[in-house]
């Protein structure tokens, strides 16, 4: 029945690795396009997290060598991923009869689908990146995992059989991108199909193994809908920020590691025109934006000889030649920070960014850090004027101690005061307290200050209640 699919004898070839090797490469490749169109069989979507003892890792290996040893490579161009993952569980469920090892059906099931992730996926990575509780994996070294849920770190069960088996996965990930990692080069941003963001150090920066972290991407874009349904924004903070998008305020989004800020900037840029042309720029493109008219482009790393890098500053540059409408970097980190504010400054209304800050005024400051980096001598109070006349609105987001992510500040930039960059605050976030099972308790209020900003939003159609700026009134 499976005759297309395994190789003749004369045919084999034992492959140096174990775990992985140029054929597996071949296979990822073929099915990598349209992998999401292949499910794993409905016993394989009810296979249990198998504690994987040494016996286990010793049976997974060798049925993997056994397949690699078996498969007819050649065949695969002319399969249906779906036929060929169907094919390759039967092959599977063959050798494991073959076998002498005692398996319960659980264990079985769990084989084979752990088989068939290290042939088409990321071998034990595999179940967590499909588990929508999981929001963030972090391996440190290969025989300790934890993960994130609900805003909480936990240990798991999960292991890779080695260092090296670690550090395989690693090379399929980047090398899938175009992109490398070895001692040369020992840290490296990548990012998966789905946009999930990875970051990877192996030895001799690592000083006890390979290290990964895995920011997972929701399948589904978070929308404004959604921020408000888990409590990130109010329906009347939302109403602002609608009209902010739509009548082409500048926007800063600030907040530290794993706030929220690329989900924020996601939702929000939901409420441009559809009629617009936007270039984004990313490290490592994880932006999800549902516009028709979207050119996307992403920094390359130096090569091996350390030639033919692509930093950030010099896309923003080629953004400005490409007729875009907005631009949208997705965090700025060093020198672009510069190029974007010229481009805010000469035409490019509607623009946004993020940063790394803890404050609104942080990040002004931090600004004016990455200005500093481009080596231009400019007076500090010219660089805070383009940093006022560029910037509008400034919204900071934080993670609390219960893990849950809130903008906690809505600033508007009015301008300068001397040598001063002024700002005034328009809604915060007011922690009240935590509650007995840890959840923080609070509300959102605004400061009773009307926007300046507001009058040009009326200029632009856009009209919103006065009383949403009442002082004191939690919202929501």
């Amino acid at each position: 029945m499976f005759a297309r699919l395994i190789r003749s004898t004369a045919d084999k070839q034992r492959p140096d690795d174990l775990w992985f090797s140029a054929e597996m490469e071949h296979v990822a490749d073929v099915t990598s396009d349209n992998r999401a169109e292949a499910r794993p069989s409905k016993d394989l979507e009810r296979a249990p997290t198998f504690q994987a003892s040494s016996s286990y890792l010793e049976l997974k290996v060798h049925i993997h060598t056994k397949l690699l040893d078996t498969i007819n490579f050649s065949a695969i161009e002319n399969m249906r991923p779906d036929e060929f993952r169907a094919e390759l569980e039967s092959m599977i469920r063959d050798l494991l009869s073959e076998v002498e090892t005692p398996l319960n059906a659980s264990e079985r099931v769990a084989l084979v689908s752990d088989v068939i992730d290290e042939v088409l996926g990321l071998g034990p990575l595999e179940p967590l990146l499909k588990d929508p509780t999981v929001s963030d994996i972090l391996c440190n070294t290969h025989d300790q995992l934890f993960v994130e849920r609900h805003g909480i770190l936990e240990e798991t069960s999960v292991r890779f059989k080695d260092e090296r088996h670690m550090k395989r996965i690693i090379d399929k990930i980047v090398s899938a991108i175009g992109r490398r990692i070895d001692e040369s080069s020992p840290t490296v941003d990548a990012r998966l199909a789905d946009g999930s963001r990875v970051h990877a150090v192996i030895p001799p920066i690592a000083v006890d193994g390979p290290l990964l972290s895995i920011r997972k991407f929701a399948k589904i874009p978070f929308t404004v809908e959604r921020l408000i349904e888990i409590g990130a924004v109010t329906e009347q903070i939302a109403e602002l920020l609608n009209g902010i998008v739509r009548s082409r305020l500048q926007v800063l989004i600030s907040g530290g590691t794993g706030s929220g800020k690329t989900t924020m900037l996601n939702a929000i840029s939901s409420f441009i025109d559809n009629r617009e042309r936007i270039v984004t720029i990313e490290d490592a493109a994880e932006l999800q934006l549902q516009q028709t008219h979207v050119a996307r482009m992403e920094t390359r790393p130096p090569n091996i000889e350390g030639k033919g890098e692509i930093p950030q500053r010099e896309l923003v540059r080629n953004a400005l030649r490409m007729r875009p409408d907005r631009i949208i970097v997705g965090e700025v980190r060093g020198a672009e920070a510069f190029d974007m504010l010229q481009a805010m400054n000469t035409g490019h209304d509607g623009s946004m960014t993020t940063i790394h800050a803890n404050t609104p005024r942080d990040a002004l400051s931090r600004l004016e850090q990455m200005i500093g980096m481009t080596g231009i001598d400019l007076p500090m109070t010219s660089v805070r004027a383009q940093i006022a006349s560029a910037i509008n609105v400034v919204i900071q987001l934080s993670r609390l101690s219960d893990g849950t992510r809130r903008m906690v500040s809505l600033q508007e930039i009015t301008g300068m005061e001397g040598d001063v960059v002024s700002m005034q605050e328009i809604f915060r976030y007011r922690q009240l307290g935590i509650d007995d099972e840890g959840t923080v308790v609070g509300d959102f209020f605004a400061t009773g200050i009307r926007p300046k900003f507001a009058d040009h939003m009326e200029t632009r159609g856009i009209h919103l209640a006065s009383e949403i700026f009442a002082a004191d009134r939690p919202l929501g």
